[in-house]
């Protein structure tokens, strides 16, 4: 298998009136359907049964938080991949048009959302008298969800600017603010925690927007040696990438549930399901990203790897979003 499509004359000669495109389109639509409906929903799916109540909102911030973490992840991708296309020999100039704008707009409204609940006292607004602006600058969670309003703004017109390169510095301070927010002071070791989650959410949006930005430069090479060379280049990263992800997350998991109740809040805590659920996903994301590079050993020449990868990005695409679902349920006790 390799980049290049088949022409509509070789795929459809029997059957002019289909659309080779229809299908992805359709494939494109369910899965921003199930994106949305797993936030959306997802938080009384995972309290049936455990006595827990989810807080007000639960499922707007989960959408809000899942938003937030995938505009990370795109320009912090292309930055990434960017890195390594320079250490392609033969790399072609053609690359393919940056997302990164339209991703800082996207986490511009996120974390515009997600200040107004705090604005709110972490409730629903239900009007723009119920947001207290002011008050944002009066408490940690307010100061910080302004740093990430700010920070995306400022990240926009750095992607729109001659050196799109800066925008790294405001994507930095998203990622220190969401780090410092997972873990208030009144957490053990707060510091601790705040610094497992920098690196677990580091490697998380390189790992996912990096992935997805090297898919599309390969759509814009072709099957040329360069794809080949720039996919195995990130294959490797990524092996780096996800040894830290299992490190930083197994280590978290421990900090919140300790290792004699673990078992039993994986299935009785709303926080221990959805935890879980994300666990088998990255196992499976585990499971294409080595049959791609198996695929990618036996034909280094060829882009064979390209469909286990592009079922990677997509199983990817899903952890972001129960991950976003995780950021708004209730902690476990900690017995």
């Amino acid at each position: 298998m390799t980049l290049i499509r088949p022409t509509s004359e070789a795929t459809d000669a029997g059957d002019p009136t289909r659309r080779p495109g229809t299908g992805r389109a359709v494939a494109v639509l369910v899965l921003a359907v199930l994106a949305m409906a797993i936030p959306l929903f997802g938080p009384s799916a995972a309290l049936h049964g455990t006595g827990e109540a989810a807080a007000p909102g639960a499922g707007g911030v989960a959408l809000l938080r899942a938003m937030l973490f995938a505009a990370l992840c795109v320009p912090l991708g292309e930055l990434f991949v960017g890195l390594l296309a320079r250490s392609v020999p033969d790399a072609p100039p053609d690359v393919p048009r940056s997302w990164a704008p339209y991703a800082a707009a996207a986490g511009f409204l996120a974390a515009l959302g997600l200040a107004s609940f705090v604005a709110t006292g972490n409730l629903v607004p239900h009007s723009l008298s119920d947001i207290n602006v002011g008050g944002l600058y009066e408490s940690r969670d307010g100061k910080l969800a302004l740093l990430e309003v700010n920070a995306f703004l400022v990240a926009g017109l750095c992607a729109r600017s001659a050196r799109p390169a800066t925008q790294v510095w405001p994507l930095a301070t998203v990622v220190v603010a969401e780090a410092l927010r997972a873990h208030p002071p009144t957490q053990d070791s707060p510091l601790t925690g705040s610094g497992l989650t920098l690196v677990h959410l580091t490697c998380a949006a390189l790992w996912v927007g990096g992935l997805l930005r090297v898919l599309r430069t390969l759509r814009r090479w072709g099957p040329a040696e360069p794809g080949a060379a720039l996919l195995g280049l990130y294959a490797r990263v990524a092996a780096v990438l996800l040894a830290a992800i299992t490190a930083t997350g197994v280590w978290s998991s421990l900090r919140r549930m300790p290792p004699g109740t673990i078992l039993e809040q994986l299935t009785d805590t709303a926080y221990g399901r959805t935890l879980l659920a994300k666990v088998l996903l990255v196992a499976v994301v585990a499971a294409l990203a080595l049959w791609a590079r198996i695929r990618l050993h036996r034909a280094p020449a060829s882009l064979t790897a390209c469909a286990p990868a592009r079922a990677e990005v997509v199983a990817l695409g899903l952890v972001v979003v129960v991950s976003g679902l995780l950021t708004a349920l209730p902690l476990p006790i900690h017995w």
